[in-house]
């Protein structure tokens, strides 16, 4: 779709100018017509001017296809060309008497005047050829618009381009003012739009701030902004409830398993509950998140992270997985978030290493400012692999362990936040996660000489 404001001016453009165009064309019509006599009797004058030929003593009028497209139109015409006393007539039959006699001199110029019975006007032009003066008398011609109309734009060609500058100058300036207006309103429209947070669109664009033109297009928005705000708000309070709700089945379930008598089935089950009980952990701090019911404050990413590597460090001894903690830079790491929801993003990247990282004999977090990256020496991700990661239901786990939600919420949390999940593998050199708070891109990097062990 093409611009509205270049539009605008393309056809205010070409309304202008076919209304300049008509407007000449009346005017050239109109103003010929109020003086019929006087621009007729210029038209003619230049006919026979051109047509006569003075060589000696003989002074013809030459049959021009001007003259004779004159003589064809005009039955009654008649004229008398005159130098000194060379004469030479056409229509004499028709021509009546004249205030004038033959040779006429007079001053040079052209003029309209009456018979002497005042029944009819006749055409007196004099010129200049030679030392000879060239008079003409010319009666009832009948000269064609267009023959007028060119010999019209001939003698006033310079003013008419003079008018139509100042017209087009006047129209693009007019047009350039008119686009503008447009192009600032929209704009107006476009940044209040872009002010409204996409996860809770439920502020709405002012119809006062916007031109009349575009109220109905700001009302629909409005209309589709209140009810995506609507189901959002619906999702959420049904992803909060159903992780309230799972709780409490979860807790009486832990609970019946410790009743089974089998240790491998027992230790089986409560793996499988520990796992499902983080998940709605997480799920239910999501839900917090999104609903703004827990406030953000500086949190400091490494304790955040030594506290989740040393939950982790029974798993990871149990594993024979080296955990290690390594500062990229002097603190402090302060960023803005939530707490609960910041260490179980970090938990799932941590516990995601563990069990999915084949080969792993180290995992390294790094911590920097707004920046915690977890590496691991496995074998890497497939080709392609990250991107599916953070897809719903998709592990990097070919045994299906796992509900492949982890990293999706993960995501989630950190688009909560403003910032980023970024995977980055490769087969055989292993796989970096990284949660990118919008902190880091705020700080520029010095870099990394020697990375301290903490």
């Amino acid at each position: 779709m093409t611009s509205i404001a270049r539009t605008f001016a393309l056809s205010l453009g070409i309304a202008a100018t076919t209304i300049f165009l008509i407007m000449l064309g009346v005017f050239i019509w109109r103003y010929p017509m109020e003086e019929r006599e006087f621009r007729a009797c210029r038209v003619v004058v230049a006919v026979l001017d051109r047509a006569t030929v003075i060589e000696g003593q003989n002074l013809t009028v030459r049959p021009t296809p001007a003259l004779e497209e004159l003589r064809t139109d005009s039955p009654n015409l008649w004229y008398v060309v005159s130098a000194g006393d060379l004469v030479s007539e056409y229509g004499s039959e028709r021509r009546p008497a004249l205030p004038f006699a033959f040779p006429y001199h007079g001053p040079i110029g052209s003029s309209v005047f009456s018979t002497l019975d005042q029944k009819s006007t006749f055409c007196l032009a004099v010129a200049q050829r030679g030392p000879l003066q060239l008079t003409m008398m010319v009666g009832a011609p009948q000269v064609r618009f267009g023959r007028i109309a060119r010999n019209f734009l001939a003698r006033s060609i310079f003013g008419i381009i003079t008018l139509a500058l100042a017209f087009a100058a006047t129209v693009a300036i007019g047009s350039m003012l008119a686009a503008r207006f447009v192009s600032r309103g929209i704009e107006r429209v476009a940044h209040r739009a872009l002010a409204i947070d996409p996860s809770a669109p439920q502020g709405l664009i002012s119809l006062s701030e916007v031109p009349t033109e575009l109220k109905p297009l700001v009302a629909a928005l409005n209309r589709a902004f209140g009810e995506i705000d609507a189901y959002i708000r619906m999702q959420r309070r049904f992803l909060g409830n159903a992780a309230h709700q799972l709780r409490t089945p979860l807790t009486l379930l832990r609970a019946k398993i410790e009743d089974v008598p089998e240790p491998a089935l027992r230790a089986e089950l409560v793996r499988d509950v520990r796992r499902l009980t983080s998940l709605v952990s997480a799920m239910l701090d999501l839900a917090r998140l999104q609903n703004h019911a827990i406030e953000k404050r500086p949190i400091d990413l490494a304790e955040i992270t030594l506290d989740v590597l040393a939950d982790f460090s029974p798993s990871a001894l149990d594993a024979g997985i080296e955990l290690a903690l390594e500062h990229a830079e002097e603190g402090p790491f302060l960023v803005q978030g939530v707490d609960a929801a910041v260490r179980s993003a970090l938990a799932n990247l941590v516990g995601n290493a563990l069990i999915h990282a084949h080969g792993a004999r180290r995992i390294v977090a790094t911590v920097s400012r707004g920046d915690i990256s977890i590496d691991d020496d496995g074998a890497g991700l497939p080709d392609g692999a990250e991107h599916r990661l953070l897809e719903p239901f998709q592990t990097g786990n070919s045994a299906g362990d796992g509900a492949g939600l982890g990293l999706s919420i993960v995501r989630e949390i950190m688009a909560a936040h403003g910032g980023e999940l970024v995977i980055s593998s490769a087969p055989g050199r292993g796989t970096t996660m990284s949660l990118r708070f919008p902190e880091a891109t705020a700080t520029t990097r010095s870099p990394h000489p020697d990375l301290q062990t903490g």
